[in-house]
């Protein structure tokens, strides 16, 4: 899997993911491809980096996606927004990418089968397979090494300066720990709407 984090401090946002891709034993590491699990969108919200995790199939397909989407209609700016987004990109991906959308039989709602973090001048936000939409205050993580990676940005958040510091934290406690991580990491920052 993976390791994602989002980190909100001091008037920034930060981003950050592991490069490593896994293919049941076999490990793809950023020697041998350069695994991105984060892209960039200009969106109305603002500069907008999506991190993910969940098969490899879906990086290519949700980033053409997204990026094929007029900059009006890439709302992302608050919790509503990306719950609207999404549920447009839904019927988008089953329609054109071939979804499956069935995870078990008692299954609420179709499944999007991927989590999500983002990050933008708004916010930091987590959407995950139903559609639900969580806007976080500090950070948050997906992939198989959140656990390490919140355990990390908990113990060094009252302590850190800067939002890209915590979220390496959790991206090096990730990387140590999960064996589906790897470093090196990659890291984006933005500047917080109304930050001074």
């Amino acid at each position: 899997m993976t390791t994602v984090v989002v980190v909100r401090k001091a008037g920034q946002v930060a981003i950050a993911a592991d490069t490593l891709v896994t293919f049941g034993d076999t490990r793809l590491g950023n020697r041998f491809e350069g695994n991105s699990k984060i892209f960039k969108l200009d969106s109305a919200a603002g500069p907008t980096y999506v991190g993910m995790s969940g098969t490899v199939a879906h990086f290519p397909v949700l980033r053409k996606a997204m990026q094929s989407m007029p900059r009006d209609m890439l709302l992302l700016g608050s919790k509503d927004e990306i719950f609207d987004t999404f549920t447009k990109l839904h019927g988008f991906l089953k329609e054109n990418f071939f979804l499956q959308t069935k995870e078990e039989d008692n299954d609420p709602y179709e499944s999007s089968q991927f989590s999500v973090v983002i990050a933008n001048p708004t916010g930091i936000y987590g959407l995950y397979s139903y559609r639900e939409v969580f806007e976080f205050k500090e950070f948050w993580g997906i992939g198989s090494g959140r656990s390490f990676a919140l355990g990390a940005m908990h113990a060094v958040y009252a302590r850190a300066k800067t939002a890209r510091e915590i979220a390496e934290a959790g991206l090096a406690a990730g990387c140590e720990f999960d064996r589906n991580s790897a470093a090196p990491a990659e890291v984006h920052t933005i500047k917080l709407k109304g930050a001074k």
